[in-house]
């Protein structure tokens, strides 16, 4: 087993971060997670682990625990804003109740239980300010001006990473022209497992149930000309989502009539990067990839990230060719995903009453003659497994 006892470093203790050191810690690999903040810890927020992300979550040893912190989502039900009138079912059961929504604050908790349990060291404040790679070592520098030595470092730093800004230079990301809010509600009772998706014209809303029901997750996007800044756990104002929101019907303006706390942020299209790695490093989750959050496939693709990295780790004896390896397969699957996302928040928000209409009378038909095909069309993205592709032990190459 190459990684028997290799020491790799970790930057970020996020959902790729730990998930990452998780699988090569399983893999045999001593581990050392560098993380800036003071404590592990998520604002409230919720997310959606689809099937090829439970998949890493199982191989990970987590399944029991993915079951039990997710609700199992049921259904997507699309629906018009003005009354909340559905427009089509997708009926997620075709996957085998694999699909959870989860409150990103309990995922993490649970990866940085189970990482600390394979025996991964998380170092908290550890901000780091510069790298420099020198052969096949890289040198860190904290903020606090120590300095740490890594044979193999993985960046899971995030939208800022300094690794991927080491590896490719300075992103130039490009202000979408849309803003985001994220709150969490109590429920007021029994809640569905199902996530709506109200559709208006320049915005739509997402709500779903997290911790058993006893929470509704709502993200709220709209289309704005003015700059916002990028980050989403900035305070927002409650009463401003309201009102971007007045015009929209059904249960919509029950919920947020509850909102007491909102994030706010604006979302920037960030290229994926061209070089994900050198001899020494190697960039995941969204440091290499950052994606809009309209397929439900950041996490996911974190998590799937993770594995093949630590899978290729395990099956090549020299690290670069594992990162070639890895990034080979990887950035064209994530590209597909980002233009994914990309254009789902075009079908979203059609302004013309007119071509709204026909699109939804299109989805409308559609589910009613082939009800299995809205969730087809999504096959490539969650019947993805790549812990059948790189499953552990697999034999190293020579």
């Amino acid at each position: 087993m190459p990684l028997s006892g290799r020491k790799i470093t970790v930057l970020g203790a996020g959902i790729a971060g730990l998930a990452v050191s998780i699988a090569l810690a399983r893999r045999g690999a001593d581990v050392v997670v560098l993380e800036q903040a003071e404590a592990i810890r998520e604002v409230g927020a919720g997310l959606q682990i689809s099937p090829n992300g439970a998949t890493v979550l199982r191989a990970l040893g987590l399944g029991s625990e993915l079951s039990d912190i997710g609700v199992r989502g049921r259904e997507v039900m699309l629906r018009d804003y003005r009354h909340g009138a559905e427009v089509v079912r997708i009926d997620l059961s075709a996957h085998g109740a694999n699909y959870f929504f989860i409150h990103r604050a309990d995922l993490v908790e649970m990866l940085a239980k189970a990482a600390r349990d394979a025996g991964v060291q998380i170092r908290l404040l550890q901000r780091i300010e510069a790298l420099d790679f020198d052969g096949d070592r890289v040198h860190l520098t904290t903020a606090q001006g120590a300095e740490v030595a890594a044979g193999l470092l993985i960046g899971a730093d995030g939208l800022h990473s300094v690794v991927r800004a080491a590896l490719n230079g300075a992103a130039r990301p490009a202000f979408t022209g849309q803003v985001a809010w994220r709150a969490l509600v109590p429920a007021s009772g029994p809640v569905a497992p199902v996530a709506h998706v109200h559709m208006g014209p320049g915005r739509h809303l997402v709500r779903y149930p997290l911790r058993g029901g006893m929470l509704i997750n709502i993200v709220a996007v709209e289309e704005r000309s003015v700059w916002t800044e990028e980050g989403w756990n900035r305070p927002g104002d409650p009463d401003e989502l309201r009102a971007a929101f007045r015009d929209f019907g059904g249960r919509v303006p029950e919920l947020l009539a509850q909102v007491e706390q909102v994030n706010f942020w604006g979302l920037f299209r960030h290229p994926v990067a061209p070089v994900w790695h050198n001899r020494s490093a190697a960039i995941l989750g969204d440091a290499a990839h950052p994606t809009l959050p309209f397929l439900a496939q950041g996490a996911n693709m974190a998590l799937e990230d993770a594995w093949v990295l630590a899978g290729t780790l395990e099956r090549h004896r020299d690290a670069e060719a594992a990162f070639a390896a890895y990034q080979a397969e990887r950035r064209p699957r994530t590209v597909r995903i980002v233009d994914a996302a990309t254009r789902n928040a075009r079908n979203y928000h059609l302004r013309s009453p007119v071509l709204r209409a026909a699109a939804h009378t299109a989805l409308r038909l559609g589910g009613a003659l082939a009800p299995g095909a809205a969730l087809s069309r999504f096959d490539w993205v969650y019947e993805h497994d790549v812990a059948a592709r790189y499953p552990l032990s697999a034999a190293p190459k020579t």
